[in-house]
C-alpha cells in the first residue's frame, strides 16, 4: 500500500494499487462512503471494515497517535487494537450489531492522557447487513470546528433517496460541510416538506418510488423557482436530457471531492442571484 504525508479529501487520493482491496471503484458503495468521510473530516477517525477488522485512518488521527503511527490510510490488521477500539469495546460491538453509539468522556493515552468522546456509526451495505464502523474522535472541551457566524450558514437542503442507508450518509457528509439537511424517502414526504420550509437545494435521486426525481423536481420548482437542484443517479443520465430547468448531476458512485463541487457550484450560484 502507498502512503501520503498528506491530508486527502477522498479515496482518489490515495494509489489504491498495491492494497488487498484494489481499486475503490470496485469497493461497496458503503465502504467507499465511509472512507470519503474518513478522509475528509477534520476530526482524528479510524474505519473498521470486513470480518478481518482491517483498520483505515485519517491524518488527524496519525498525528494525534504519534510518530509511532504509520502514515494515513493505514490498511492492516493490527496486532492490538488502537487505543479508541479498546477504550470502548462495547460501544464498537453495538455499532456492529447495526446501532450508532456513542462512548462519552473516554480518557485516551497519546503521549499524555485527554478525554474524548468516541463516536461509531454502522456502514451498512445493500443487504442491510454492517460492513464496517466508522470511528470519530470529538476532543471534550474542543472549540467548535467551524465558526457559526452568520455570513458562514450553510445550504438548507432536502435530501431525497429512498436507500435508507445512502439518505443518512449523505446528510451527514452535508452536515460535516456545515449544512442544514433533512431527509425523506418518498416523494410525498419530500413534497410535504417543501410546503413547509424553503430550501436552498433539492437534492434527489433520479428513481424514486411512485414518482421520478424529474417530476418531483418540476413540482418544486413550480412553487420555489429559485430552489436548486443536484440529481445523484446510478444509471446514467438518460432521463435528464432535455429538461427544461437548470440542474446539476453526479452519478453514483460519486467522489467526496465532485460532491463538494456541486455545493460550491450551487452556492456560487445562490451568491449571484442575490
Amino acid at each position: 500500500m502507498s502512503f501520503s504525508g498528506l491530508s486527502p479529501r477522498s479515496t482518489a487520493s490515495y494509489d489504491w494499487s498495491a492494497s488487498e482491496l484494489g481499486s475503490p471503484d470496485t469497493w461497496p458503495v458503503a465502504l467507499r462512503l465511509g472512507a470519503d468521510v474518513l478522509f475528509n473530516t477534520p476530526l482524528p477517525s479510524l474505519l473498521v471494515w470486513g470480518p478481518e477488522s482491517r483498520i483505515f485512518y485519517n491524518a488527524a488521527y496519525a498525528a494525534l497517535a504519534g510518530a509511532g503511527q504509520a502514515s494515513a490510510p493505514g490498511g492492516s490488521v493490527p496486532p492490538l487494537w488502537p487505543a479508541p477500539l479498546a477504550a470502548a469495546r462495547d460501544a464498537l460491538t453495538q455499532a456492529r450489531a447495526g446501532e450508532a453509539a456513542v462512548a462519552p468522556g473516554q480518557m485516551l493515552s497519546f503521549g499524555q492522557a485527554q478525554p474524548f468522546d468516541i463516536c461509531f456509526t454502522p456502514l451498512r451495505q445493500h443487504d442491510r447487513s454492517v460492513g464496517g464502523v466508522l470511528c470519530m474522535l470529538a476532543p471534550v472541551g474542543a472549540a467548535p470546528l467551524l465558526d457559526p457566524a452568520p455570513e458562514a450558514a450553510g445550504l438548507r437542503i432536502l435530501v431525497v433517496e429512498d436507500n435508507l442507508d445512502s439518505q443518512y450518509l449523505v446528510c451527514e457528509m452535508l452536515r460535516a460541510f456545515g449544512h442544514e439537511a433533512d431527509g425523506v424517502a418518498h416523494p410525498d414526504d419530500a413534497l410535504a416538506h417543501l410546503a413547509r420550509q424553503q430550501y436552498d437545494l433539492l437534492f434527489s435521486d433520479v428513481s424514486l418510488p411512485g414518482m421520478s426525481g424529474v417530476d418531483l423536481a418540476r413540482k418544486a420548482l413550480e412553487a420555489a423557482p429559485a430552489m436548486r437542484v443536484i440529481f445523484a443517479s446510478g444509471y446514467g443520465d438518460s432521463m435528464l436530457r432535455h429538461l427544461d430547468f437548470p440542474y446539476l448531476s453526479l452519478q453514483k458512485p460519486y467522489e467526496l471531492d465532485q460532491l463538494q463541487d456541486a455545493l460550491a457550484s450551487v452556492e456560487q450560484q445562490l451568491r449571484t442571484r442575490a
